[in-house]
Protein backbone atom coordinates (compact mmCIF):
# COMPACT_ATOMS: atom_id res chain seq x y z
CA UNK A 1 0.00 0.00 0.00
CA UNK A 2 1.67 3.43 -0.95
CA UNK A 3 2.20 5.80 1.62
CA UNK A 4 -0.53 8.53 0.66
CA UNK A 5 -2.88 5.97 0.47
CA UNK A 6 -2.00 4.70 4.02
CA UNK A 7 -2.15 8.32 5.07
CA UNK A 8 -5.56 9.25 3.83
CA UNK A 9 -7.08 5.77 5.10
CA UNK A 10 -5.45 7.47 8.67
CA UNK A 11 -6.87 10.37 8.52
CA UNK A 12 -10.41 8.95 6.91
CA UNK A 13 -10.55 6.72 10.24
CA UNK A 14 -9.83 9.70 12.25
CA UNK A 15 -12.26 11.56 11.09
CA UNK A 16 -15.02 8.83 11.21
CA UNK A 17 -13.76 8.38 15.08
CA UNK A 18 -13.88 12.26 15.95
CA UNK A 19 -17.69 11.98 14.19
CA UNK A 20 -18.98 8.97 15.84
CA UNK A 21 -17.61 10.72 19.33
CA UNK A 22 -19.20 14.53 18.76
CA UNK A 23 -22.35 12.60 18.11
CA UNK A 24 -22.56 10.92 21.13
CA UNK A 25 -21.43 14.09 22.89
CA UNK A 26 -24.59 15.96 21.05
CA UNK A 27 -26.85 12.38 21.94
CA UNK A 28 -30.27 13.35 23.84
CA UNK A 29 -31.86 11.37 26.73
CA UNK A 30 -34.57 12.95 27.04
CA UNK A 31 -36.80 12.09 30.52
CA UNK A 32 -39.04 12.54 33.74
CA UNK A 33 -37.10 13.54 36.40
CA UNK A 34 -40.05 13.82 38.81
CA UNK A 35 -44.18 14.78 37.95
CA UNK A 36 -47.08 14.71 40.57
CA UNK A 37 -50.47 16.22 40.11
CA UNK A 38 -52.75 18.38 42.68
CA UNK A 39 -56.17 19.24 43.16
CA UNK A 40 -56.77 22.40 43.92
CA UNK A 41 -60.16 23.73 45.42
CA UNK A 42 -61.92 25.12 41.78
CA UNK A 43 -61.32 21.27 40.58
CA UNK A 44 -59.10 21.96 38.31
CA UNK A 45 -55.69 19.53 38.44
CA UNK A 46 -52.82 20.57 38.33
CA UNK A 47 -49.77 18.64 36.87
CA UNK A 48 -46.04 20.09 37.95
CA UNK A 49 -43.24 18.17 36.42
CA UNK A 50 -39.44 18.52 35.46
CA UNK A 51 -37.73 16.68 32.50
CA UNK A 52 -33.90 17.11 31.21
CA UNK A 53 -32.15 15.95 28.53
CA UNK A 54 -33.98 18.02 25.74
CA UNK A 55 -30.93 19.60 24.22
CA UNK A 56 -29.60 23.43 24.69
CA UNK A 57 -33.32 26.20 23.80
CA UNK A 58 -35.46 23.77 22.33
CA UNK A 59 -39.32 24.35 22.08
CA UNK A 60 -40.93 21.15 23.82
CA UNK A 61 -44.62 20.82 23.81
CA UNK A 62 -46.60 18.87 25.81
CA UNK A 63 -50.17 17.21 26.27
CA UNK A 64 -51.62 16.45 30.10
CA UNK A 65 -54.55 14.35 29.31
CA UNK A 66 -57.01 12.36 31.79
CA UNK A 67 -59.77 10.99 32.27
CA UNK A 68 -62.46 13.43 33.98
CA UNK A 69 -65.91 12.85 35.88
CA UNK A 70 -67.82 15.81 37.13
CA UNK A 71 -70.94 16.21 39.20
CA UNK A 72 -72.91 19.53 38.75
CA UNK A 73 -75.62 20.68 40.44
CA UNK A 74 -77.83 23.99 40.22
CA UNK A 75 -78.08 25.88 44.04
CA UNK A 76 -80.32 28.28 44.60
CA UNK A 77 -80.37 31.44 46.76
CA UNK A 78 -81.40 29.36 49.82
CA UNK A 79 -78.16 27.51 49.69
CA UNK A 80 -79.60 24.10 48.44
CA UNK A 81 -80.01 22.30 45.94
CA UNK A 82 -83.41 21.39 45.18
CA UNK A 83 -84.12 18.65 43.01
CA UNK A 84 -82.60 15.53 41.35
CA UNK A 85 -83.66 17.11 38.02
CA UNK A 86 -80.90 20.14 38.87
CA UNK A 87 -78.07 17.60 39.22
CA UNK A 88 -75.99 15.93 36.45
CA UNK A 89 -72.86 13.49 36.51
CA UNK A 90 -70.60 14.01 32.57
CA UNK A 91 -67.64 11.73 32.24
CA UNK A 92 -64.92 12.36 29.56
CA UNK A 93 -61.38 13.23 28.55
CA UNK A 94 -59.75 16.44 29.26
CA UNK A 95 -56.73 17.96 28.24
CA UNK A 96 -53.88 20.99 28.12
CA UNK A 97 -51.44 21.59 25.88
CA UNK A 98 -48.19 24.14 26.48
CA UNK A 99 -44.99 24.31 24.37
CA UNK A 100 -41.55 25.49 26.63
CA UNK A 101 -38.06 26.47 25.77
CA UNK A 102 -35.47 23.86 27.55
CA UNK A 103 -33.30 26.82 28.32
CA UNK A 104 -29.58 26.75 28.21
CA UNK A 105 -29.45 24.19 30.36
CA UNK A 106 -31.60 21.43 28.28
CA UNK A 107 -34.58 20.87 30.85
CA UNK A 108 -38.36 22.27 31.26
CA UNK A 109 -39.62 22.69 34.78
CA UNK A 110 -43.50 23.97 34.40
CA UNK A 111 -47.02 23.16 34.84
CA UNK A 112 -50.22 22.23 33.32
CA UNK A 113 -53.75 22.84 34.32
CA UNK A 114 -56.48 20.71 32.87
CA UNK A 115 -60.49 21.81 33.88
CA UNK A 116 -63.16 19.50 34.27
CA UNK A 117 -65.37 18.28 31.50
CA UNK A 118 -68.49 21.15 30.91
CA UNK A 119 -71.72 20.50 32.11
CA UNK A 120 -74.69 19.37 30.01
CA UNK A 121 -77.15 21.40 32.01
CA UNK A 122 -78.26 24.79 32.44
CA UNK A 123 -79.84 25.88 35.54
CA UNK A 124 -83.60 28.31 36.06
CA UNK A 125 -83.65 31.27 36.77
CA UNK A 126 -82.62 32.21 40.18
CA UNK A 127 -80.15 29.56 40.61
CA UNK A 128 -76.73 29.20 39.77
CA UNK A 129 -74.44 25.98 38.07
CA UNK A 130 -71.77 24.95 40.66
CA UNK A 131 -68.83 21.90 40.82
CA UNK A 132 -70.16 19.78 43.35
CA UNK A 133 -67.59 17.18 42.70
CA UNK A 134 -64.80 15.49 40.03
CA UNK A 135 -62.51 13.07 39.79
CA UNK A 136 -59.73 12.47 37.42
CA UNK A 137 -58.12 9.56 36.46
CA UNK A 138 -55.83 8.18 33.96
CA UNK A 139 -53.28 11.22 34.06
CA UNK A 140 -50.89 11.36 31.34
CA UNK A 141 -48.30 13.66 30.34
CA UNK A 142 -46.20 13.47 27.00
CA UNK A 143 -43.76 15.57 25.81
CA UNK A 144 -44.74 14.83 22.26
CA UNK A 145 -41.94 16.55 20.36
CA UNK A 146 -39.75 13.45 21.70
CA UNK A 147 -42.52 11.03 22.14
CA UNK A 148 -42.28 10.54 25.85
CA UNK A 149 -44.74 9.74 28.43
CA UNK A 150 -45.09 9.42 32.16
CA UNK A 151 -48.03 8.43 34.11
CA UNK A 152 -49.27 10.49 36.93
CA UNK A 153 -50.58 7.48 39.19
CA UNK A 154 -53.42 7.48 41.21
CA UNK A 155 -56.99 8.65 41.51
CA UNK A 156 -57.39 12.36 42.15
CA UNK A 157 -61.11 12.59 43.47
CA UNK A 158 -61.87 16.41 44.96
CA UNK A 159 -65.07 15.00 47.20
CA UNK A 160 -67.84 17.00 48.13
CA UNK A 161 -66.74 20.28 46.95
CA UNK A 162 -70.11 22.10 48.36
CA UNK A 163 -70.60 20.52 51.99
CA UNK A 164 -72.77 23.63 52.77
CA UNK A 165 -75.38 22.83 50.05
CA UNK A 166 -77.87 20.61 50.54
CA UNK A 167 -78.33 18.41 48.07
CA UNK A 168 -75.06 18.44 46.31
CA UNK A 169 -73.17 15.45 47.27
Amino acid sequence: MSRSLRTMLVATVALVVMLAMAAAATAQNEHFIRASGNLNNNGTLTVSFKEAGLGTNQLITYVLSADATATYVCVNRGGANPSAQNKTTVAGPVSATGTFSSGKNGQVTASLTVSPPPSDISCPPGQSLELAQVTYTNVTLTDTTNNVSIAIGGTFDSGCLLPNVRGAC
